[in-house]
């Protein structure tokens, strides 16, 4: 029994020093006659939209159950007097982000379609964004 413990210690030991060996962290890249040393041309991978999207589609009428998620969702936020729409358009969002990512959370990485819908309600301005369903996301930037 014991050499069987100690015969999986020992290569589980030779993989873990396999897998560090197989590392290239901080070790030149081997080049060919085809390449060249300059740094690639091609702009850093952005997981989010880098600002405020803006309309991508035509505007559209507020389906009844978003509107009614946006008042339930300002009333839950005690905010008085009915909301006022102000634009309503159907977005394709680069990611599950819908156009509004926070700091440190992870989305999808696809396209969603969905809705960008502002309202006024008192003194301010509210935009809520809807991905797939008729939850409600308010983008406060």
């Amino acid at each position: 029994m014991h050499a069987h413990r100690r015969a999986f210690a020992a290569s589980v030991l030779a993989s873990a020093l396999i897998l560090a060996a197989c590392t290239t962290e901080g070790a030149p890249m081997p080049t060919t006659g085809a390449e060249s040393s300059t740094p690639s041309s091609r702009p850093p991978f952005r997981t989010t939209a880098p600002g405020p999207i803006g309309p991508t589609g035509a505007p559209v009428a507020v389906p009844e159950a978003k509107w009614a998620a946006i008042v339930a969702d300002l009333q839950a936020r005690d905010v008085s007097g009915a909301p006022q729409l102000i634009s309503s358009e159907r977005v394709e969002f680069a990611d599950g982000s819908l156009g509004c990512p926070a700091p440190g959370t992870s989305y999808t990485q696809a396209t969603v379609d969905g809705y960008r819908i502002v309202v006024r309600a008192g003194d301010r301005t509210y935009d809520y964004r809807f991905g797939n369903g008729d939850r409600p996301r308010l983008c406060e930037r």
